[in-house]
């Protein structure tokens, strides 16, 4: 009988085959590590109930100044850009002409009206001699006629004296509203004609209007609060630390079906001309204060197919989905539905987590397991 030794090297091959057929059984059958997450606590506060918006800042009155009599301009009351009263004096055109048409007008008038008082006198007295039947009945209608001809022409003059006088008042052009001046467009010497020749622009600074839109869902919340004076504030973006106070002045009357969005406009003082015609500012409208809403970190909340989510913090130490409402955003917070006051809920590290995925708290408050111990060994910041 033959007996065949097996080599040391070939068992040493074969045990280390073992060993490594065991090692690869036992990390495929080791549970998936836990997702290192930051966390935070749902909770139930008092906060300000306010609409954000983007807003454009448009003045109360803008006009633009035109002449309304043909003429030369003859002298520029004021500076581009100046502010200017209402009825205070911004051009002279020549008012020559228009001064002799109204000394014309005024001469007609009294030549007229003496005619007329002569004639007045004449039908009275022929008046009382018809009825003496001194002269007939037609001699006198026919003087009562001659007068009233000679009334009606002193009416035509006292109106044509009226346009005279107004066209030389037209002939210094003065501001309609106060504001503060633009560009100016004709300069001395220019010519000018009436109702076609803008002068220059005057526009409203103070008070002043923004006007932004909100959502139409924003409506009930108005209603409610329709006969209340509520706050606005303006910050304009070209110098964020300088809020303007305001007051909501105006709720349009339909909704925008292009942007679903209903239009607003504030009024603001703006004593100190922080607000700029037709600028962008960032505007809040408050409300008031919601005392008993549910919020969370705005970070934790997710958008997906479904809809809004959240991962809440369960307290075997897994991680699952919970559908939310989002109801508004205020700063760095949502005031959410759906989740109750005390949950815990992942505001950092979601986008490794999956539903029921083991989490391992690195910051933020924790939560007691169901054994009793705490979920998150990691070390707090």
């Amino acid at each position: 009988m033959r007996i065949e030794v097996v080599p040391f090297r070939t068992s040493s091959l074969a045990i280390a085959a073992l060993a490594a057929a065991t090692a690869c059984g036992s990390r495929q059958g080791a549970p998936p590590p836990k997702v290192p997450v930051t966390v935070a606590r749902v909770e139930r506060r008092a906060v300000p109930y306010e609409l954000n918006a983007t807003g454009t800042v448009e003045p109360i009155r803008s006009v633009d100044v035109l002449p309304q009599v043909n003429g030369t301009i003859l002298r520029v009351h004021f500076a581009e850009g100046d502010e200017v009263a209402a009825g205070q004096v911004l051009f002279e055109i020549d008012p020559r002409p228009y001064r002799a048409a109204l000394q014309q007008t005024e001469g007609a008038l009294l030549r007229d009206l003496t005619q007329a008082l002569s004639a007045a006198r004449e039908a009275a007295r022929y008046r009382i001699l018809a009825q003496t039947n001194t002269v007939t009945q037609e001699d006198y209608e026919q003087k009562q006629s001659t007068a009233d001809a000679a009334a009606a022409a002193v009416r035509s003059d006292s109106a044509a004296t009226a346009i005279a006088r107004l066209n030389l008042e037209y002939a210094t052009v003065r501001a309609p509203i106060g504001g503060r001046t633009g560009r100016l467009l004709l300069h001395e010497g220019n010519l000018v004609r009436a109702g076609s020749d803008p002068l220059v622009s005057i526009v409203q600074m103070r008070p002043i209007l923004v006007r932004f839109p909100v959502p139409a869902t924003s409506i009930p919340a108005l209603r409610q609060r329709a006969n209340q004076e509520l706050a606005a504030i303006a910050l304009p973006a070209r110098d964020s630390a300088s809020a303007v106070q305001g007051v909501l002045s105006f709720v349009d009357n339909q909704v925008d079906t292009a942007t679903g969005s209903v239009l607003l406009k504030a009024r603001f003082p703006n004593r100190d001309g922080a607000l700029w015609p037709g600028e962008y500012v960032t505007i809040t409208l408050v409300l008031g204060v919601q005392n008993d809403a549910v919020v969370v970190p705005s970070q934790a909340v997710m958008q997906g197919q479904q809809g809004t989510y959240v991962f809440v913090v369960n307290s075997d130490g897994t991680a699952a989905t919970q559908p939310v409402t989002v109801e508004r955003t205020l700063d760095s917070l949502s005031v959410i539905a759906g989740v109750p006051a005390g949950a815990l809920v992942v505001t950092d590290g979601q986008l490794r987590l999956t539903p029921n995925a083991k989490v391992d708290i690195r910051a933020g408050p924790t939560t007691e397991s169901a054994g009793g111990g705490t979920v998150g060994a990691g070390p707090q910041r």
